[in-house]
Parts: C-alpha cells; structure tokens; sequence
C-alpha cells in the first residue's frame, strides 16, 4: 500500500470516527436519559393537580414520611373540589339515621345506567370500590382530620339519606380541601407550586419517571423545569374545555353554559403513555345552574346545589311543577329539555327553583351565601305567577301525606308550608341545565393505576379524581365526586407508598 493511499484511508478513518461522535452527542441532547426507578422513587412523589383528589393522594404519602411536590395549573389551589357544595357520600356510617344503608352499590349501578352495558366486570370493581370505602372515607376525613360532616341529607337518585355535610355554616368542599391543605403546609416534606402547568410525563423505557412543566411568575415570565419521581395525576375533568376535549366528544352540548371555567383537559399527559380512555361522551349536565339576574347571559353559572332539592325545593317550569326533583340529575335534565330554550346564546330554560323556611333553615348557609351573590330572592308565593300557588299546594298536600305524589317523590326532607297561601314566604332562583361534569376519562384499576390497551399499569403514574372513566358510568350521583376524589386519591397515594419502599429495598 502506498504512503498517499494510506494516509487517505486514515483520514476518513478519523472523519469517520468524528462524525460518529458528533452523531451520539446529537443523540444524547435529545433522547431522555435513562434513570433507574430506584433513583427516582428517592425524590419522593410528583402530584399534578391541587383538587381534593390531589389531597388526598399527597396526605397518604406525607403521613409515611414521603415527600411531595404538588403542581396545580391555577394561581390558587383547590380545583373545583374546593367549590362543592352538596357533601360527601358515605355508607353506613355513625351519621347516618335509621338501619344501616346497605343500599349505596345498587343506587350507584343504577344511576350508571346504559353504561353498565360495557365492560360490566370492571366498572363493578371501581364502584364496589367506592361504595365499600365510602365509610372508612367520611371517618378519616372526620376522625383523622376533624372535619365536621355530621348533617345527612338524600339527594337526587338515592334511596336513603347519605350525603354527609357540616352542621355549620362552611361548604362541604371548602371544609375539607381548607383543612387538608393547611395540614399538608404544616409539613417540611410538602412543596406546593402554583401556576405551573405540566407539559409532559417523562419516561424511561416504559416507565413513567417525573414530569416537564412550565411555571408563570407574578411578571408573566415562563420557566420551565423537569422533576422526577412517581407522578399522581389529579387535574381533573375537561367541562370547561368548551373548544377542544367537549367540542370533540359532545358537539351537541356547544352553547350550553358551564359551572366550570374555560380551560383544556388533561387526558393527553396519560395518552401519551398509553393510557386508555372510557366514557368520554358521557358529560354530567346538571339540572340546576343560576342564572344571574345581573348578567343573565355569561357562559359561566354557579351551581345550586343538589342540597337545595334535597332539602324538599321544588322546581317550576310556567309555574307548574314538572317532574320528582329527586330523580337522578340525568332524567330531571332530560324532563327540563323537553321544552325550548328560552335564549340561544348561552343556552338556556326558564326553571324556578323554589323553597319554603324549612328549606331555608336546613341549608342556611347555603341560601344566605346564594342571597348574598343575588342568586336567590326572598318572595311570596303570589309573586310567582297564578299558576304556582294551587301547584305548591298540591305538593304541600302531598307532603302532609293527604296522597301521594304524582310525580313519585317520596322524601320530602325539612318542606314545612303546608298550607300555603300567596302571601307565604319562599326563597327562589332561576336555574337552568348546565355542563357540570365528565364522567369519562382514563381507564384505572380499583388501585388507581393507569392501565393500557391490554389492561396492564402503566409502571410510575397513577390517577384519581375526574380525570379518570369508569366510575360514575352514564350518570354520576350528587355527593359521590369529592368522594370518589377521597377514595380513589387515597388508593393512588398508598400505591405510590408501596412502590417508593419496594425500590428503595
């Protein structure tokens, strides 16, 4: 071989080896690294989401000396847990009056309804799973926490009274997400970030191992930044999504108004790594949101709660009463839609939520916040139209036990008017059917592991709360998301438990 050729052929054997390296620093920048899950079980625990599903979930891993590093999306945590107003459902509990309620599998099954058609097997495990812990749930949140839920009220679709709330003034949702936050801010393993988004889940080979995000500072600057460790996804369901995951999946519902504000779901961060979805047609619209006479036309309402009806309120479409109020929220919407909206944009009915001073006394604190936001006016019977002083009447009737109800309702709570005249007082709001909730999500195991296509855990993430399917089927009964958000948010927490000490064996 010649001197020249010989030359030649070790040049381009270093070029080659330049390029080479070159091409695996190329690589390197952009292929996540890999990171051994026993190193990042170390970290602790990523929470997405600061709703009381999150909560929860974090409280679990803070009691085992876990640490914890919670992002939530808004300027102030809580979610919409934080706003709910109705209670916690529980069976049987201490509570509760009568016998024990064994009733709560069958009432949920039911309200499930044309859902329980499909994967039949799994739904039962998630519901058996969120009834059968529905009373260990109250008793942590009262005897562990000293939250207060010793008032029981029945709402709509429930064959006993089991929805748990304060005999005080204080929401439901604002007593316990205010009581476990403060808790989880008394600890050092606990870090809260607010205004941070997460953009992706990290993974190595199959596993899930932290989480990019971006934060927004009080000057409107941006940061983005990774954590790793097992993450626990919690940021809810996608009601407000009004242009993206609800246009997509329930076009018909376009106009209607919302008690959730406008903001995208989140179910793409779990998609991406191969979690399935269930039920993402299957929106809540609930019955009753308020029309505010000061801006009767914004797209955002706030709810009346499920209590009001619960207590004994009655509803009135042209003065009339309508339907039992204590149907499930699916079928008072359905009756409430036979008729035409009155206006297109929002889309809305003209429905009168009415209740007498027993109804005001039992959920005082609900009516007087309501009167305050002028959501709710105190009037007489003769100010609403001809037509509803001989229907409220008929319902006091029916309510004295004179005869029964023709629309079957049953149970008529704290309704103490029962001889009404038109100078009588009673509390009113005009309500209309609003988009409410998402029944559908992320396919979970009764342990809140995300699962895949073949129905395995996608290893490093779990979920609770509403971003997940399955639980509720085609129907969710009022008092049953802070529960399902208690429950499932605990199940996740304890998983993740389990998974941080096995890796750092």
């Amino acid at each position: 071989m010649s001197r020249t050729r010989a030359l030649t052929l070790l040049i381009l054997s270093i070029l080659g080896i330049f390029a080479a390296y070159q091409y695996n620093r190329s690589t390197m920048a952009t292929t996540p690294k890999l990171i051994p899950t026993s190193a990042i079980a170390k970290n602790g625990a990523i929470v997405v989401g600061s709703g009381l599903a999150g909560l929860s979930a974090a409280s679990e891993l803070i009691a085992a000396n876990i640490p914890v590093r919670l992002l939530e999306r808004n300027a102030k945590p809580g979610g919409n847990s934080i706003k709910a107003s109705s209670g916690i459902n529980g069976a049987p509990t201490l509570f509760q009056p009568g016998p024990p309620d064994t009733e709560f599998y069958a009432d949920t099954i039911k309200s499930a309804g044309y859902a329980m058609s499909t994967a039949r097997e799994h739904r039962e495990k998630l519901i058996g799973t969120l009834t059968n812990s529905s009373a260990s749930a109250v008793t942590w949140l009262n005897t562990t926490h000293g939250i207060d839920l010793s008032k029981v009220a029945q709402l709509g679709g429930h064959s006993r009274a089991r929805t748990h709330r304060g005999a005080g003034g204080t929401p439901p949702g604002f007593a316990i997400v205010s009581t476990l936050l403060k808790s989880l801010k008394a600890s050092p393993l606990f870090e809260l970030k607010t205004s941070c988004t997460v953009n992706r889940l990290l993974r190595s080979g199959s596993s899930v191992t932290g989480v990019e995000y971006t934060c927004i500072s009080p000057e409107a600057e941006s940061t983005t930044s990774e954590l790793h460790g097992p993450v626990i996804v919690t940021t809810g369901g996608f009601a407000g999504d009004a242009a993206g995951l609800l246009a997509t999946h329930r076009p018909d519902l376009a106009n209607f108004p919302s008690t959730n504000d406008p903001a995208p779901g989140f179910t793409h961060l779990l998609t991406s790594v191969g979690a399935q979805l269930l039920d993402m047609s299957s929106v809540q619209v609930h019955p009753t949101g308020f029309v505010d006479p000061a801006n009767p036309s914004s797209p955002l309402k706030f709810l009346a709660a499920e209590v009001l009806r619960g207590e004994g309120g009655i509803l009135l479409h042209d003065g009339e009463r309508f339907f039992n109020e204590l149907e499930t929220r699916e079928k008072v919407t359905a009756a409430i839609l036979k008729n035409p909206p009155i206006e297109e944009k929002p889309k809305q009915w003209d429905v009168l939520l009415v209740l007498d001073e027993g109804v005001y006394e039992a959920a005082k604190s609900h009516i007087d916040f309501y009167i305050f936001k002028g959501l709710i006016r105190k009037t007489t019977i003769g100010d609403l139209g001809e037509k509803a002083l001989p229907t409220i009447q008929e319902y006091a009737g029916a309510v004295a036990g004179k005869y029964e109800d023709k629309f079957g309702r049953t149970a008529f709570a704290n309704w103490k008017l029962l001889e009404p005249e038109a100078d009588s007082v009673v509390y009113v709001g005009r309500v209309t059917p609003v988009v409410h909730f998402t029944m559908g999500g992320v396919v979970i195991s009764e342990k809140a592991e995300v699962l895949d296509a073949q129905g395995v855990p996608v290893e490093g993430v779990w979920a609770a709360g509403e971003v997940t399917g399955g639980v509720h089927g085609g129907n969710r009964l009022g008092g049953s998301s802070l529960l399902e958000c208690v429950v499932f948010g605990r199940n996740a927490g304890e998983r993740v438990v389990e998974y941080v000490k096995k890796e750092e064996k």
